[in-house]
């Protein structure tokens, strides 16, 4: 969507204790989240105002929702549109918290007596809670959340919907625990809400993400939480502790604004021993470009020019950016092993295919000597996507958009069961 200089506000449609939902008559079927300078606790048993709150919760919330979409994480956001306020789609909303834990704490401890604070889950808990304040959100079983039968934009919640949002919830958690890794902070836990687009009638992400959802614990050390809690555990509420609650919040803005960023550089190199592979080789490089890893071709046969191979080879080792070689070479392989016996960087044989020769050439470049460590993947886009699984080790980025594509690709085969179920009945 275009940004545009001023956008007429229709009516309120919602107010929560911490935002406002607007109508935006000049963009059917989106709204205008504007922030709150309110923070609470104790469904609305603490309130205060905290100047400056709302640009802070806006800004935390507009970086999250930007580093999940660039993820792959399907969400409401569609882009910041002032210092308080962005724009979304408009979602009617699922009535359920869900809470994904990996470090037991807070309420947690007092619903289940016995378990000591600290108490790791492996894999990562997940809770969901009925939203009623006057109930103060009574924590729901699976059961109950099916059975309560919402429909949400024409949409009825059933086991496919609950599923759904079960495994998005821990992919987000998975994330954001991913990228606050990198600033030495651990995601203690954090709660989420998603809606049905009424446009699309498609489950999302929505509401915010802000320094109110979540637990932060820098080093791991409960003692310098940056997160609501702190204002939650406050005994005496007094302008000094509120500038103290406000600097927490300001601490995790500016820290989120990190996220979005990677120290760890990488590239892919694919070497071509024909350029009669071009082809093949443009299919690597667009699947790199979907991890956001850059990827260079290059044209060079171990067998008629072994020098310029290795000078090449040079070339990439000499400036420091780590790489991953793909070697693109059909009949027989010798430009994999060359390289994988002459370099320390991984090397991922991706052989072109042919229906005369195929196996054959398959057999080359899974025949190495010994002593060579390059892998055989045939597929132009499972090797960009092996190239991403080990930058993604280091680089968070890219790890977040394979977490999400294994998402996507379970959202997608739980659809189409759902479909073909219902077009049976």
């Amino acid at each position: 969507m275009e940004a545009s200089a001023e956008l007429k506000l229709g009516k309120k449609l919602n107010e929560g204790k911490t935002k406002q939902v607007y109508e935006l008559p000049d963009l059917p079927g989106y709204v205008l989240m504007q922030s709150k300078d309110q923070i609470t606790a104790g469904n609305m048993a603490k309130k205060d105002q905290i100047e400056g709150k709302a640009f802070i919760s806006n800004k935390t919330t507009s970086c999250i929702f930007k580093l999940l979409q660039e993820a792959g994480i399907k969400s409401a956001f569609v882009r910041k549109y002032s210092d308080t306020a962005f724009i979304a789609a408009h979602c009617e909303m699922i009535p359920i918290e869900w809470v994904c834990r990996r470090i037991a704490t807070g309420s947690f401890l007092k619903r289940n007596p016995g378990v000591k604070e600290g108490y790791k889950f492996y894999p990562p808990k997940i809770e969901t809670f009925f939203k009623d304040d006057a109930n103060n959100d009574p924590e729901w079983s699976e059961a109950q959340l099916i059975e309560a039968k919402f429909v949400c934009a024409g949409l009825e919640i059933g086991q496919a919907e609950v599923d759904i949002m079960n495994r998005s919830t821990l992919a987000v958690f998975e994330i954001l625990e991913k990228a606050w890794s990198t600033q030495e902070c651990t995601l203690v836990d954090m709660k989420i809400e998603f809606g049905v687009d009424v446009s699309k009638q498609e489950i999302v992400l929505a509401d915010v993400i802000d320094n109110d959802s979540w637990r932060l614990w820098p080093s791991g050390d409960r003692s310098q939480q940056k997160d609501k809690q702190v204002y939650r555990d406050l005994k005496e509420v007094t302008p000094e502790a509120l500038q103290m609650v406000k600097r927490n919040f300001e601490w995790v803005a500016d820290k989120v604004e990190l996220l979005l960023a990677s120290k760890s550089l990488g590239r892919v190199v694919v070497l071509m021993g024909s350029i009669s592979d071009l082809l093949h080789c443009e299919k690597i490089k667009k699947s790199c470009a979907n991890y956001g890893i850059p990827c260079e071709l290059r044209v060079t046969s171990a067998h008629k020019g072994p020098d310029e191979t290795l000078r090449i080879k040079a070339e990439y080792e000499g400036d420091g950016i780590p790489t991953v070689f793909v070697a693109v070479a059909g009949r027989s392989n010798g430009l994999g092993p060359v390289m994988s016996g002459n370099t320390a960087y991984p090397v991922i044989n991706c052989p072109p295919l042919t229906p005369d020769w195929g196996s054959q050439d398959v057999w080359s470049s899974l025949r190495m000597p010994s002593g060579l460590g390059c892998s055989t993947v045939l597929s132009p886009e499972a090797a960009a996507q092996f190239a991403a699984q080990i930058f993604g080790l280091t680089n968070h980025l890219i790890w977040s958009k394979l977490r999400s594509s294994t998402l996507n690709t379970w959202i997608s085969l739980k659809q189409a069961d759902k479909k073909l179920r219902e077009c049976s009945m």
